[in-house]
């Protein structure tokens, strides 16, 4: 566990737990606010975030920015981290071993940041933190509370390229968070 983000984020540039590091150009380790009450989990970085070491820079995460700017969420108001710090060969879905080496360091980033909701952004962001009993078709779009956090299970943006009907549903759940956001700001 590390108090500050420099040190976290040195662990992680330095870190080689699982085989995802030898072929990674950068680590991707999350941006945004650090002291968000929104923060957004995702699967893992694609190549452009690999290139560029930022998550959510790609064609899904253009959408997510649409998405954001329609319900008036500001980007840099929130904070985006992934499963995984590492890119996965051709965007494959992350091993159960992968995910298990970073959840430490995904667990630390929740832990500094602190936040009043967390997005979790597909499959992959759902099992890995709320359980492997948990399925993204019938949990999305429904809120689940643990240890005084509160998740909203949704689609994960590039699943919205290859189905444009998500889209809806995508829009639905982000702007439930953002009215859950506000009623929590206003109790």
């Amino acid at each position: 566990m590390y108090n500050n983000w420099e040190e976290l984020e040195e662990s992680i540039e330095k870190c080689n737990k699982c085989k995802l590091c030898k072929t990674r150009q950068n680590i991707v380790f999350g941006v945004g606010n650090r002291n968000a009450d929104i923060m957004l989990i995702g699967e893992g970085p694609g190549a452009d975030e690999d290139r560029q070491g930022f998550p959510f820079v790609g064609r899904a995460g253009q959408l997510m920015d649409k998405a954001f700017e329609g319900l008036g969420i500001e980007r840099n108001n929130v904070y985006i981290a992934n499963i995984v710090k590492c890119r996965p060969p051709g965007n494959r879905v992350p091993e159960d071993d992968e995910a298990a080496s970073c959840l430490d360091y995904l667990r630390n980033q929740v832990i500094l940041v602190k936040p009043k909701i967390i997005v979790l952004l597909g499959s992959t962001a759902l099992k890995n933190i709320c359980g492997k009993e948990y399925g993204i078709t019938s949990a999305r779009g429904k809120w689940i509370e643990k240890k005084g956090i509160l998740y909203m299970p949704t689609w994960h943006p590039a699943a919205l390229l290859r189905d444009e009907n998500k889209k809806i549903e995508f829009w639905k759940d982000l702007k439930e968070v953002v009215r859950k956001y506000k009623e929590i700001e206003n109790n």
